[in-house]
């Protein structure tokens, strides 16, 4: 791949560029690695910035049907919106279907979306693991909104509040009490949390349910880089299109906040650190998979299953002799 041609076609918004390099940047290969890095740091300079916005929630809450009619909200006013769903791996097979695209049918065909499902893998947290790299090639690509669809997640996955400028959880009607509300984990993280299917029948119960996630979000310890009343709960219907508007003046009354008062560029650049440390630590792992570390840790794995040594002491000599090298 020529980097400066590549990077002259992203940041002049070709698709077809930004496709291949987001194929780039999620490859595992050396060589690649070293092309992607090359390529981030051409369109570094280009300091173009996008409202990051990860997405979360249940399985069947409606994820895929609240980012294209969400999506679609944002186009028709002529936003360009990008998409970057991700699709849960098969721990058998490693496979995943990548079906969101398919989905978003009506949101595809928009002039100013771009839509691009990337497999899990092994990465936890809901994320792929160059997921960050992706957005920071939209980015660079003129996309005013990055969408960051994470799969279905619990409450202790909340990798993605580590790249977005906020965090948004979708939940459905009846999912929880007050006391599911306070719990910890992902429930701290959300910045706005959104009860979907408030129509038809589900109304009532989506009405209560905002009204119990509301009620419990003002027990949580307040976060600096909130203002007066977030997080906050709020009632969508993404099949009847109702609260979209309103759920989008009130993350652009978010985001404008946190710009004026320092906390944006505070939160990323806390962002960048995380990154940079989870780099370093991928780093170490992938030299677990040299030959000289795998006999290393064959031969270990051998004397712990024959119990002539502890786990915690064939972890102390293997590190001992891996650091050695």
């Amino acid at each position: 791949m020529d980097t400066e041609a590549t990077a002259a076609r992203i940041a002049d918004g070709d698709r077809r560029a930004l496709a291949r390099a987001i194929t780039l940047v999620e490859s595992g290969r050396e060589d690649h690695r070293a092309q992607a890095a090359e390529l981030l740091e051409a369109l570094k300079g280009l300091k173009r910035q996008a409202i990051r916005i990860g997405l979360s929630g249940t399985p069947g809450v409606g994820k895929s049907t609240f980012i294209e009619a969400f999506g679609c909200s944002l186009t028709g006013r002529g936003l360009k919106v990008a998409v970057l769903a991700v699709d849960p791996s098969s721990a058998r097979s490693g496979g995943s279907i990548l079906g969101d695209k398919t989905r978003m049918e009506r949101l595809s065909r928009e002039p100013g979306a771009f839509i691009r499902p990337s497999p899990a893998q092994s990465q936890l947290g809901g994320v792929a693991r160059r997921s960050r790299e992706a957005i920071a090639l939209c980015e660079a690509a003129g996309f005013d909104v990055v969408l960051i669809e994470t799969v279905g997640v619990g409450q202790s996955e909340t990798v993605v509040a580590e790249m977005s400028d906020l965090f948004v959880l979708l939940l459905a009607p009846a999912g929880g009490d007050e006391l599911q509300g306070v719990k910890r984990g992902i429930m701290e993280m959300a910045d706005l949390i959104l009860v979907n299917k408030a129509d038809g029948d589900l109304k009532p119960a989506a009405t209560r349910t905002c009204a119990d996630y509301s009620g419990a979000l003002k027990l949580l310890r307040k976060r600096p880089q909130d203002p007066e009343g977030f997080p906050k709960a709020m009632l969508v219907s993404a099949l009847e299109e109702e609260g979209l508007e309103k759920a989008w003046d009130e993350m652009q009354f978010l985001i404008k906040w946190r710009k004026e008062n320092g906390f944006l560029d505070t939160i990323r650049a806390e962002q960048a650190r995380y990154w940079f440390r989870e780099e370093v630590r991928q780093g170490l792992l992938r030299q677990l998979e040299t030959g000289a570390a795998k006999a290393v840790m064959e031969r270990l794995g051998t004397e712990v299953a024959r119990g002539e040594i502890t786990a915690s002491q064939a972890a102390r000599t293997a590190l001992a002799r891996i650091a050695d090298r």
